[in-house]
């Protein structure tokens, strides 16, 4: 039964819950309720003011039945009978209160308006809405007429007078009868609205569990921040990194108090520039090193931001993500320490055995003696000029000494040079310069990108293609593009090929000689001379190297 009178369109001050929250015995009672209280006070007033009324038969049938009805409404087991079975309490009413009218209708005028308590009922129910209506209107025409046709004496005029009472309870019935399915509407439609923003509540939470479940799963540090930079979310992760960032001495430390790094391990980080306090000024950076914690227990972790924006473009919050990378930091730096350590290890020797050879080749040896000496030197040379390298690209920069150079005419030597190799591997090798392009440079260093550029771009040509050596003045820089129809590169060892020791996984497969080093101290070469060095590559089609210098450097 949904809101079966008029009080349960809310919650009323004497029900101690919403009128629906009641068991269906205990809502037909508070239906019934407002008429058995008022016919209570009908009979005070008659006991008190006409106490004859008070043995009229069809008075005292009057009150008995209405306690009856109310008796019936908590004996009745309405839940074990059909819904809407409730429904005859109100049609026994109107028969009750036809008896109290005739009983009582010499004492107090107005006994009949009792019908409005069942019209409402009915009209309320929402159930047989037409039904209702009918009985709004025959009801309360019943209480009045029955007694008139029982009796015999009656004129139309009679009927005529009667018809009042009907019309206005009808007029009730339909007002309420409209205000009912009006809202039963709305409650339908807030039911419906209820269930969607459950569900929505309940996939919601569904998705804040597998959210929350793969970021404590995730071996990543995850932070978001509001506007202000208060945490929105952290995953495990993240609350052991902020662990091992805070002072022992500190519970609950601020931004400037966790210890916070830099690449030395020993510098603390200024606030501005730790990546919580960037993201918080709206700033967006990827792979920003720092280190954690102090002692053995510090961790190198790589940070990466992105900002959050509403749909106006306002900035509402970012996004860190904390990448632990001790152990690849580490392994890094015991590489270079070895690198390092070899190299000095090599060129002792290296410069001893020059200078032995140099002692020899002056005391002007036979020819055959001579060529071998030659063969020594050179190669001793090609290991020392290595050995150098590796020690450059260690400590990260390279010593240039510009001069004023024609850079064609190194270009032309480079690709001279490299012709008897183009040829053995079937390769078509040119040069594209202007007869005199100067520039200060460090001759020996260009030639040696030239050289590694060239090399690289015949050696990674095993079909055989043409490899084209361009050089042009471009905006006050010089630009040299070497540019092969070789092999080529993918996108991902595009992005890694300047990274030292890295070699491709094409080159890898077919076993062509390197140590991955020629590019990045080329690249070391160009940047030291304030240059710059780029690469496109299409996978089987080919790669174009184009490095940038300065033509005047001062």
């Amino acid at each position: 039964m949904s809101d079966p009178t008029a009080w349960s369109s809310g919650r009323l001050r004497f029900f101690k819950r919403p009128f629906h929250e009641y068991r269906l015995t205990d809502r037909v009672a508070l239906s019934q309720m407002p008429l058995f209280v008022t016919t209570l006070l009908t009979a005070f007033l008659v006991w008190a003011f006409f106490p004859d009324t008070m043995g009229n038969p069809l008075f005292v049938t009057f009150l008995v039945s209405q306690l009856a009805i109310m008796a019936l409404c908590y004996v009745i087991p309405w839940d074990r009978l059909p819904y809407t079975s409730f429904l005859a309490i109100p049609l026994l009413d109107f028969i009750s209160i036809g008896a109290g009218r005739e009983g009582g209708q010499e004492s107090l005028t107005g006994i009949s308006l009792l019908a409005v308590f069942p019209v409402i009922w009915l009209c309320a129910s929402g159930y047989y809405p037409r039904a209702a209506l009918w009985f709004s209107f025959l009801g309360p025409l019943a209480i009045i007429w029955v007694p008139l046709l029982l009796k015999g004496n009656f004129t139309p005029q009679d009927f005529a007078r009667s018809l009042l009472l009907p019309v206005m309870m009808l007029g009730i019935g339909v007002s309420v009868s409209v205000l009912t399915l009006s809202m039963m509407r709305q409650q339908k439609q807030l039911e419906e609205k209820d269930e969607q923003l459950r569900a929505n509540l309940r996939t919601s939470k569904r998705q804040e569990s597998l959210l929350n479940t793969v970021l404590d799963t995730v071996h990543l540090g995850v932070l978001a921040i509001d506007a202000d930079g208060h945490d929105i979310l952290m995953n495990r992760k993240q609350r052991a990194n902020h662990e091992l960032a805070r002072p022992k001495n500190i519970a609950d430390p601020n931004e400037s108090q966790l210890l916070v790094y830099g690449p030395d391990r020993k510098t603390l980080i200024p606030v501005q520039e730790r990546p919580v306090r960037r993201a918080v000024l709206g700033e967006t950076f990827t792979d920003y090193l720092v280190w954690l914690g102090d002692g053995k227990d510090q961790r190198a972790l790589v940070t990466t931001a992105r900002a959050m924006k509403d749909s106006d473009g306002n900035f509402t919050g970012s996004v860190i993500v904390f990448s632990d990378v001790t152990d690849l930091v580490n392994a890094l730096t015991a590489k270079d320490d070895f690198v390092s350590s070899v190299s000095h290890e090599f060129r002792t020797p290296l410069t001893s055995i020059l200078g032995y050879v140099e002692i020899l080749l002056a005391d002007d040896p036979d020819e055959p003696e001579r060529e071998m000496l030659e063969i020594i030197r050179r190669n001793s040379e090609r290991l020392l000029t290595l050995v150098s390298d590796l020690l450059a690209s260690r400590n990260g920069q390279l010593i240039v000494s510009p001069d004023a150079v024609d850079v064609a005419e190194l270009v032309r030597s480079s690709v001279s040079s490299a012709l008897p190799r183009a040829a053995v591997a079937g390769v078509e090798l040119r040069a594209e310069t202007p007869e005199r392009l100067e520039a200060r440079v460090d001759s020996a260093r260009i030639s040696q990108v030239l050289d590694n550029l060239v090399s690289n771009a015949i050696k990674y040509s095993p079909d055989g293609g043409e490899v084209v050596v361009s050089l042009a003045r471009e905006n006050g820089h010089l630009a040299c593009r070497v540019k092969d129809t070789g092999m080529g590169m993918s996108p991902e060892d595009t992005s890694e090929v300047f990274a030292k020791f890295f070699r491709t996984s094409n080159v890898r497969r077919t076993a062509i000689p390197g140590v991955g080093l020629g590019l990045p101290i080329s690249k070391a070469i160009v940047e030291a001379h304030g240059g710059t060095i780029d690469v496109e590559s299409t996978l089987g089609e080919g790669t174009t190297f184009t490095f940038r210098v300065p033509v005047q450097r001062s």
